[in-house]
């Protein structure tokens, strides 16, 4: 060994008498001092689906037509490394993967979700951070816990500027949070991402230029069991494990985020983005005795304000990559990509949106048990003639929990094309069935 190498190793040794009491490892946690109120933690979250979709008039793979199509993915792989360092320092960081699928890109790499310190300035009550994370405003479900939401997927429509400004859903802010007796709350001052493709139509997309700050909130009254703010993302159900009943208010606003022209004139107009919305959770067993059956309810009302008809379309893990030319002539201009199982999920309107599921009590079939579950988005968009109804229902096997589980969904969504008069209207309707199977180490 080298001589300057041998005064560190024999403290080392010295020291791990004294260190090891202190440090045990239990479920991904190693404890940093005695009584375990100092930690680091890792977790590990993977979701793969198995999916068949009726594509979207003109769905082209490669170029090839394709009215359906079967594929499997990972819809998405977490890994998240945390930890209490001292009474008043919480570090959180997590790295991972969304939509890995055929026609990815061989080799795709993880990417950087969360990266966020935070100080204690007032235990419970006041947090300061600061970092890339999902201290969002707007709603429950805006920072959603994806290990523990209780149907196929979140309600894609409350991250409402998911990878336009930010990055799938997380931004780069300084935030508060904490709570004031049964009163969880958070703040956000954040600074968007530059938006790459940014054109000027008279209906408003997301602006080019610079952005402005963004300003954002979400205060949620806990009337029953508190839920914990340790980190940004809300559990979708507790599986009866909780008696919880919330209501919540919250907001979105960035000044100059959004651009347009007026037909026939060259001047370019900006207006501000603003979203407000309401929601309700309520999640508990019915029934005192241990492993009782449970009930879970979501109901979300949501005004999004993008400016004058913007639309976008978004498809989760998209399973075609283009559409003919023929069929592009007939769909709503200028809201994205519309082949595949894309749907326009966002615009300037106001939403609805509700899931419920119950899960029977524990030990059904052996060890494990189900929770059915159905949700459903109504939205009515003013660039869009006719409403929009979306659909997915589905039943939960509880293997072990949310640990290991497996998910079969039916999601059913309109279909809108451009009629001469210059509406958009749904003409029909596709479908999709969607197995996942979800592991979470936590």
């Amino acid at each position: 060994m080298k001589q300057h190498l041998r005064p560190a190793f024999a403290l080392l040794i010295t020291a791990l008498p004294f260190l090891a009491p202190a440090q045990t490892l239990k479920d991904g946690k190693l404890t940093l001092n005695p009584d375990g109120s100092h930690y680091v933690k890792f977790t590990l979250f993977n979701q793969v689906w198995a999916r068949y979709n009726q594509s979207n008039p003109g769905t082209l793979v490669n170029g090839y037509a394709k009215p359906n199509t079967f594929d499997i993915g990972i819809r998405r792989f977490r890994i998240q490394f945390f930890g209490q360092l001292t009474d008043r320092v919480f570090v959180y960081s997590q790295i991972g993967i969304n939509n890995f699928a055929y026609d990815s890109p061989p080799k795709t790499g993880f990417f950087l979700h969360d990266a966020v310190g935070e100080y204690a300035v007032v235990k419970k009550h006041l947090s300061l951070g600061a970092g890339l994370g999902a201290w969002n405003g707007l709603s429950r479900l805006t920072a959603s816990s994806v290990g523990s939401i209780m149907g196929i997927d979140l309600p894609l429509v409350a991250e409402t500027t998911n990878d336009v400004n930010d990055q799938f859903g997380r931004k780069l802010s300084l935030y508060a949070k904490g709570k004031l007796g049964q009163l969880d709350y958070r703040v956000a001052l954040s600074d968007p991402l530059l938006v790459a493709n940014a054109p000027i139509n008279t209906f408003a997309t997301f602006s080019g230029r610079p952005a402005k700050a963004q300003y954002q909130g979400y205060f949620m009254y806990q009337f029953r069991d508190q839920e914990s703010n340790l980190t940004a993302y809300n559990a979708g159900t507790y599986l009866g494990q909780k008696n919880v009943l919330n209501v919540g208010a919250g907001f979105i606003v960035q000044p100059e985020a959004m651009w347009y022209r007026q037909a026939g004139s060259p001047d370019t107009l900006t207006q501000a983005m603003k979203q407000v919305a309401v929601d309700l959770f309520y999640d508990a067993p019915l029934d005192t005795a241990k492993g009782a059956a449970s009930i879970s309810f979501y109901a979300l009302a949501m005004h999004l304000d993008y400016g004058p008809g913007y639309l976008r379309y978004t498809g989760p893990m998209n399973p075609a990559n283009g559409i003919g030319a023929k069929a592009a002539s007939t769909q709503v201009p200028g809201a994205g990509n519309t082949f595949g199982n894309a749907v326009p999920l966002f615009g300037t309107g106001n939403v609805l949106y509700g899931q419920l599921g119950y899960k029977f009590r524990e030990n059904l079939l052996g060890s494990t048990t189900f929770m059915p579950y159905v949700s459903y988005q109504y939205a009515s968009y003013k660039r869009l003639a006719d409403d929009l109804h979306y659909i997915d229902a589905g039943v939960n096997w509880l293997l072990n929990g949310q640990g290991s589980k497996l998910t079969v969904s039916y999601q059913n969504r309109p279909v809108y094309s451009l009629h001469a008069d210059g509406t958009n209207r749904a003409d029909a309707r596709r479908s999709a069935m969607v197995v996942q199977y979800q592991v979470f180490f936590n």
